[in-house]
């Protein structure tokens, strides 16, 4: 599952590793995946040119309202591009089953595992895993797919969140055991 690989992550700090690492590492993943038979899904985020679908509680720290965004910046990267037979999710919160078919595309794949991968470590891909492991999904991290805004947040959620919802590794490591 690749959380928000769409063009306005290349605007975006990334951090431990940059977007243009991400992107390609995220690449060799969708690659290797659809040679060994593993459904890619793409998870983009995307709101109504007003914004009148996006969530309006009250909180302490308002995210911006009807931001100036450039012409597609909620489409998923080039480089990344989902072939007709693969899902792509609209996620309008940090957790794409939120208001989403994310499950029922899941469960109509038969997917049991979770190999999550994308931008941002602690808000799209965090908030989905916390909802993927309450359903029960099992669940793996690539570790070095993935980046945030800083360096301290993409660690804090890779060591104390994520190995309380499934296993962590790198993106070695998983193309290793997808291959086998």
């Amino acid at each position: 599952m690749l959380i928000d690989m769409q063009n306005a992550v290349n605007r975006h700090a990334a951090e431990p590793h940059s977007a243009v690492d991400v992107i390609a590492r995220v690449g060799t993943l969708v690659d290797q995946a659809r040679i060994v038979g593993i459904l890619p899904i793409f998870v983009r985020t995307s709101f109504l040119n007003d914004e009148s679908d996006a969530l309006r509680q009250t909180i302490d720290q308002e995210r911006p309202r009807k931001p100036e965004r450039p012409a597609g910046w909620d489409q998923i990267v080039d480089e990344l591009r989902p072939k007709p037979t693969e899902p792509v999710v609209i996620k309008r919160s940090w957790n794409a089953f939120f208001g989403s078919d994310l499950d029922l595309q899941l469960r109509r794949h038969g997917v049991t595992t979770i190999i999550f991968a994308g931008i941002s470590t602690n808000f799209g891909v965090e908030g989905t895993a916390r909802s993927a492991y309450d359903r029960g999904f099992e669940i793996v991290f690539v570790e070095d797919a993935m980046a945030s805004n800083t360096k301290e947040n993409h660690e804090f959620a890779v060591r104390k969140i994520f190995p309380m919802l499934g296993r962590v590794r790198s993106l070695e490591t998983v193309l290793a055991s997808i291959r086998n």
